[in-house]
């Protein structure tokens, strides 16, 4: 019997994401793919992933193509730019004098990514002791192709509320104890989480899972340590550097 995918579903999930010109692989679920593609991420959790269809815990184009597709099958899907991370944006363009990075001792070259008061960019062109950087997303304009496994369904509680936690807090499954009785759920973490990410979380299962009508946590106490103020305003991947001239405003595993 043949079974596809709907809204509300939790699907267990592989991918492997690539930008279509010029080709090459941005993202991936497999750790040996990302080996071979120079893209692995220590901090990244490889393997199998478990979402629930429309919250868009992946790229919602991705989120939203695998409604009605069929379980246990091999996928391919291709996103137009509206549809991935956007078309470029020229608003998103800023003129930055290249002394403000010079005198932190940062040289400004093109293809230097950037971080200007949290605000990630890539420095597109130098000239005349300006700096051109580009806030927009790096794969913005750019066509995507995914391939996808759909490995099954979930269909336990408890493996939807280990779905949606590990993703949602980006740990592993063996940093969770979860006992659900009578519709409650205790969720035990073995490490200190913030209160604003649990309160997300509870959001996010309340919404997903109708069965679930109450949910509790119980987490270590956060370390306490001394506040630090941070002055950095602008950085590089390779420097740090700092500056309080300009505030431009930008906003992602998978």
């Amino acid at each position: 019997m043949t079974t596809t995918i709907k809204k509300g579903d939790f699907v267990e999930i592989e991918y492997t994401g690539q930008i279509n010109n010029p080709k090459f692989v941005f993202d991936t679920t497999h750790q040996e793919i990302a080996r071979k593609e120079n893209i692995y991420n220590e901090n990244t959790l490889y393997g199998p992933i478990s979402v629930c269809i429309g919250e868009n815990q992946i790229l919602k184009g991705l989120d939203d193509s695998l409604e009605n597709l069929e379980v246990g099958k091999e996928h391919e899907i291709t996103l137009q730019p509206e549809r991935a991370f956007g078309k470029k944006d020229g608003k998103l363009l800023r003129l930055i004098p290249s002394n403000v990075f010079l005198k932190q001792r940062v040289r400004p070259i093109p293809g230097l990514q950037v971080n200007i008061d949290g605000a990630l960019g890539t420095i597109r062109n130098v000239t005349g002791g300006r700096t051109i950087v580009d806030f927009n997303h790096p794969f913005a304009g750019k066509a995507v192709t995914y391939k996808v496994k759909i490995n099954r369904l979930l269909t336990s509680d408890t493996e939807k509320l280990y779905a949606l936690l590990t993703l949602g807090l980006n740990l592993k499954k063996d940093a969770f104890a979860i006992e659900i009785k009578e519709g409650k759920a205790h969720v035990t973490i073995k490490r200190a989480v913030s209160k604003e990410l649990l309160d997300e979380q509870d959001d996010r299962i309340k919404k997903c899972m109708s069965t679930i009508k109450d949910i509790t946590f119980t987490v270590p106490p956060a370390e306490k340590n001394e506040e630090k103020h941070s002055h950095a305003d602008v950085t590089s991947d390779t420097e740090g550097v700092h500056d309080h001239e300009h505030e431009p405003d930008h906003e992602h595993r998978h």
